[in-house]
């Protein structure tokens, strides 16, 4: 039987009735400020019009589904397990207490179920994600394929996202702010040296290189012999199917089609991306 689960489960394990559409039991009314936030949230950034507009529907239908808290060291405290946005929008609103259900749930679980709870919604920037699968790997010596099982994810997934970490300190704040995209950065992973990649990056924002634009400037940076000089232009259609298998397997990919035949070249730069590229083609049936 295989160990995965459905994405959330973790979650449903901690609110009874969740899927059956009742009303969670015990739900009880806990003070606002009595709740603290969990130190292993993922997430470190909340956009201010999205906590407001929450924080408009909870003044007019106030708070749906409850907290998730366990209780802290302090005694009365409460730490909060999943639902930091609806806390942040409910001291917003002005409430003074907030529906919650208290479970008991470890430093890792905490971790475990504010990572899906983000996952499910697509809250977490790549970064955030990159540093909770982290935390996971190193702090409870989970494996790639156990933090996959967990969030819901591929393994390939989940070792490609943490690759982000790799990135120069100005490559990680670019990528954080949104001047560059998941795509430019994975590409700037060729060059393996910081200073190589800030080298890199102020090109990349400067042009506005778009992703495949940006492999190329890599290629040239680390020494890479061209393609062939006769290469033409890909056309529209090569570069959308490039796109798609980058999107798709993590990397860099590169089409050359001659006629009905060419070439496809899938890069990768560690064993341990290789063996998830492998098990991203293949499957897992040869287990």
């Amino acid at each position: 039987m295989s160990r995965r689960t459905g994405l959330g489960r973790g979650l449903e394990a901690l609110i009874p009735g969740s899927d059956s559409g009742q009303q969670p039991a015990g739900v009880m009314e806990l003070p606002v400020e009595q709740i603290g936030r969990n130190p292993r949230q993922p997430r470190t950034r909340f956009d201010p019009e999205e906590l407001a507009d929450l924080a408009a529907s909870i003044r007019q239908h106030g708070v749906i589904q409850p907290l998730i808290v366990t209780h802290a060291d302090q005694p009365g405290q409460y730490m909060l397990v999943a639902g930091e946005r609806r806390l942040l929008a409910a001291r917003l609103a002005g409430l003074e207490s907030i529906p919650a259900i208290l479970r008991e749930a470890s430093d890792q679980q905490r971790l475990e179920l504010a990572l899906i709870e983000n996952v499910q919604r697509e809250d977490l920037s790549p970064l955030e994600a990159a540093e909770a699968y982290r935390q996971l790997a190193e702090d409870f010596n989970l494996s790639h394929e156990d933090i996959a099982a967990r969030v819901g994810k591929s393994r390939a997934a989940i070792t490609n996202t943490l690759r982000l970490l790799k990135l120069s300190v100005e490559a990680r704040q670019a990528l954080a702010e949104d001047q560059i995209s998941e795509g430019h950065a994975r590409a700037l992973l060729a060059l393996n040296a910081w200073p190589a990649q800030n080298a890199a990056l102020p090109t990349i924002l400067e042009r506005g290189l778009n992703v495949r634009q940006t492999e190329e400037l890599v290629r040239k940076l680390s020494g890479q012999r061209p393609p062939g000089a006769s290469r033409l232009p890909a056309s529209p259609e090569i570069t959308a199917l490039e796109e798609r298998l980058r999107g798709a397997l993590g990397t860099r990919v590169r089409l050359n089609r001659r006629g009905k035949t060419g070439t496809l070249v899938i890069h990768f730069y560690s064993d341990e991306e290789l063996d998830s590229l492998v098990e991203q083609i293949l499957g897992r049936g040869e287990e």
